[in-house]
């Protein structure tokens, strides 16, 4: 009997936590429509964004673009256009100027669906890089997106009523999860993202407005070509461990997403686990998600331990090896110096 009465426990335990997760979950689930509604988004000339905008486009939305080049704006306009037919708005404006931005903003008209996506990056230990170098990235990658919301927010919370649920995304990266060897300014640019997300969220959940965060891998555009050229040995090793992806296909998950209100949208495999795995008190939707970031929450935690545990001892060896390599090219100049 009471080998029975422990079957029928475990068996209706998960069934209850289900039931209690699927009253407890906020923010409630939304769906976001995309057709026919207005689409901004910025770093849309190139990229993840410009691939977003195909996407978009494609389902029947009206396109913003907005980006620091007009020369790259008309070209990406003339390519969506083309495989389209949708003829999109571009806006020439550095995200770093509030006032510009503002004015981009105004002109383009009432928004629904605003994607946040700029971004820059450079990796190099602090100690070697430039604070002006520092300041440039975390200006573009947060301070560019404090500029982007405060000048959409007034006019997306005016026309909800008419216009139905509203989306605030915000391109992080996985870097924005876990930080990485190398990318001390960009990790600290991109982790701030996510408190921007998270307070923002319950700022506008009661004017209908839905916050999303994206975290890609590395993402194979023109701009990762420049990036690697700069990114030390240790960090390439690590980034490996996430597979990369093509813009489109992080466009596709990006967008996905969105419609479906998710607050964190992962895009592939090991950016899932990294969402469970780094979900603490982030709103979640999905009660079938929670269910299994619960259940899964300490087996996650051992497998982070095991990811720092090799991720230190990479690190470990990394040095061991430059610190032999200082002593033989010291050796070196030492016995020339004799001769």
């Amino acid at each position: 009997m009471a080998v029975v009465n422990l079957f029928y426990i475990s068996l209706l335990l998960p069934l209850f936590l289900l039931f209690l997760l699927s009253i407890i979950i906020r923010p409630r689930p939304v769906q976001i429509p995309i057709k026919k509604r207005h689409v901004f988004i910025t770093g849309g000339s190139s990229g993840i964004g410009l691939a977003l905008a195909h996407q978009a486009a494609s389902e029947g939305a009206r396109i913003s673009i907005l980006s620091r080049s007009i020369d790259k704006l008309e070209e990406a306009k003339n390519a969506i256009r083309l495989s389209t037919g949708i003829d999109v708005a571009i806006f020439a404006a550095d995200v770093r100027d509030f006032e510009a931005v503002q004015r981009a903003v105004d002109e383009a008209g009432p928004i629904d669906v605003l994607i946040v996506n700029q971004g820059v990056f450079v990796a190099q230990e602090l100690e070697e890089q430039k604070l002006d170098e520092v300041r440039f990235i975390i200006d573009v990658n947060l301070m560019g997106s404090f500029n982007m919301i405060k000048a959409t927010l007034p006019g997306m919370k005016r026309s909800r009523k008419d216009r139905g649920p509203g989306s605030i995304s915000l391109m992080s990266s996985q870097a924005g999860q876990v930080g990485i060897y190398g990318y001390t300014a960009y990790s600290a640019s991109k982790f701030g993202l996510r408190g921007l997300a998270e307070a923002l969220q319950q700022e506008v959940i009661g004017d209908n407005i839905h916050v999303s965060l994206v975290f890609p891998p590395d993402t194979k555009t023109p701009g990762l070509v420049e990036e690697n050229k700069r990114k030390p040995q240790l960090t390439s090793i690590i980034a490996a461990s996430s597979s990369a992806m093509t813009a489109d296909e992080v466009a596709k998950k990006a967008l996905d997403g969105i419609k479906s209100g998710s607050f964190i949208i992962p895009c592939n495999s090991e950016g899932i686990l990294l969402s469970m795995a780094t979900a603490g008190l982030s709103p979640q939707r999905s009660y079938l998600m929670a269910f299994v970031e619960v259940v899964a929450a300490g087996i996650l935690r051992f497998a982070a331990l095991c990811f720092q545990w090799n991720l230190y001892g990479s690190i470990e060896k990394s040095r061991t090896q430059k610190n032999c390599g200082v002593r033989l090219r010291e050796k070196s100049g030492v016995t020339m110096t004799s001769h």
